[in-house]
């Protein structure tokens, strides 16, 4: 059998900013009623006690007030870029994966010219014009689609290296009197990929997206706060749960199982799962789906780690925040060994899925 070129993982790295926001410092909010604005009239005990029931999120990081996008994305490309042990000026191409480019604290304004990407790279002081430099915006799967991107500039045989980072701050974006904004966090992941000749399959050696945006483009969307006081030219992050909700277990269970059939594998040849960190009962309920889809009653335990009750929803860069803490044993109970075949799976705006079979070396 003749080698074939396989984009390889050599080094992951991530950054989970230091300030801990616990559910309880909520109760200082005001939350207003979605779309009617007008205040809840449940107490915000019982909302922060009924939120957390459902997500099971309790706390989760947000940024320094000095901090931006482009600097947390840049302390998870160093980690990863000396986790893989390279030079950084042997890269071909550098790819940010986020949705709100750099807010600064205070405004939800959001700022992308130059590109996250672009600012990254000056950060890091590489000098090699030729590692060119772009963003990809697609929800919450920019991270695992900028996976896709670079695996297709890989295979092409232009490029032999690359970064791909997924980084956001949803922290600068909230809207304090939506309820829903307890939800999303901060947090950046890297990863170093490069291309290898191989006969057998290696790294990613599948994957499969899907984009749903009639009349769905609405179930996650910028718009003013339902607070009518709060200052209405800001423009801050909306979602229809429930609607995503549905959206999700209907679909991101089709679009994994078509990855795997793609690779040749069965549920059953997959060691770990690593799904978006939106709602633990909603990733727990997609993964049963899952296993349904290919008439498995039976679920492993521990195939899906996660971060979710910890780190909240960080967005773009929940997956390779959870891939490069599991790699480096900082996952209690998980750990993934060469031969392993894992999932990289992701849902958001747009509405956006995508899945991704990867082999490890």
């Amino acid at each position: 059998m003749a080698k074939k070129t396989y984009t390889v993982i050599t080094g992951t790295g991530s950054h989970l900013p230091a300030k801990v926001v616990k559910n309880e410092d909520f109760l200082v909010n005001e939350f207003y009623q979605p779309g009617k604005f007008i205040p809840f009239e449940t107490p915000v005990e019982e909302i922060i006690q009924k939120f957390e029931e459902i997500t099971n999120i309790n706390q989760r990081r947000y940024i320094e007030d000095h901090q931006t996008n482009s600097d947390i994305a840049t302390e998870s490309a160093l980690e990863a870029i000396n986790d893989a042990g390279i030079d950084k000026e042997t890269l071909d191409f550098i790819i940010v994966g986020h949705n709100f480019g750099d807010a600064q604290k205070g405004s939800t304004k959001i700022d992308t010219l130059p590109s996250v990407a672009n600012k990254v790279k000056a950060n890091l002081k590489i000098k090699n014009a030729e590692c060119f430099c772009h963003d990809l915006i697609s929800g919450c799967p920019s991270w695992t689609q900028a996976m896709i991107t670079a695996d297709a500039y890989i295979r092409c045989g232009d490029f032999k290296r690359g970064l791909v980072i997924g980084s956001d701050v949803l922290s600068r974006v909230n809207d304090p009197h939506d309820r829903d904004s307890m939800i999303f966090a901060d947090g950046a992941g890297a990863a170093v990929v490069e291309g290898v000749q191989s006969r057998t399959p290696v790294g990613l050696i599948s994957h499969a997206s899907r984009s749903d945006s009639d009349g769905m483009i609405e179930h996650l969307y910028m718009g003013p706060s339902w607070n009518e006081e709060y200052d209405q030219s800001e423009i801050t992050l909306k979602m229809a749960g429930h609607k995503i909700y549905v959206y999700a277990l209907s679909n991101v269970p089709k679009v994994v199982k078509q990855s795997i059939d793609k690779a040749g594998l069965n549920i059953s040849d997959i060691k770990k799962v690593f799904i978006h960190q939106a709602n633990e009962k909603m990733d727990q309920a997609i993964l049963e789906r899952v296993f349904k889809l290919y008439k498995e009653k039976e679920i492993p335990e521990g195939i899906m780690p996660m971060t979710i009750r910890e780190l909240g929803n960080s967005s773009t860069a929940t997956v390779p925040t959870l891939l490069d803490l599991v790699l480096k044993g900082k996952k209690p109970g998980h750990k993934v060994e060469s031969g392993d075949h894992i999932i990289l799976t992701s849902v958001g705006a747009g509405m956006n899925i995508n899945s991704l079979v990867y082999k490890m070396p």
